[in-house]
């Protein structure tokens, strides 16, 4: 490899900031930000909006409607329009 041609890969702390989730991971993402994690050490602070914590794909609760509901509601929408002479 050639040397001081790559990004700095160390240990970095990402918060999930919609459910306050972290984990201690490695990364070469650049930060300005740090916090001290439960070591004691303190780390880069990489912030995201979505994480495993928080995404509905692993959490389970993504929304699922029931074709049922979604006919009904076209029923209902376009009765008056023409069609039923």
């Amino acid at each position: 490899m050639k040397k001081n041609i790559h990004p700095d890969y160390r240990p970095v702390v990402v918060c999930d900031t919609s459910c306050g989730f972290q984990f201690l991971t490695r990364s070469t993402v650049k930060t300005n930000e740090t916090i001290k994690w439960t070591d004691g050490v303190e780390y880069p602070l990489v912030k995201v909006e979505i994480s495993s914590a928080s995404h509905p794909f692993y959490t389970g609760k993504k929304s699922s409607f029931s074709k049922l509901g979604k006919v009904e509601e076209f029923k209902r929408r376009y009765a008056n329009f023409g069609g039923n002479k």
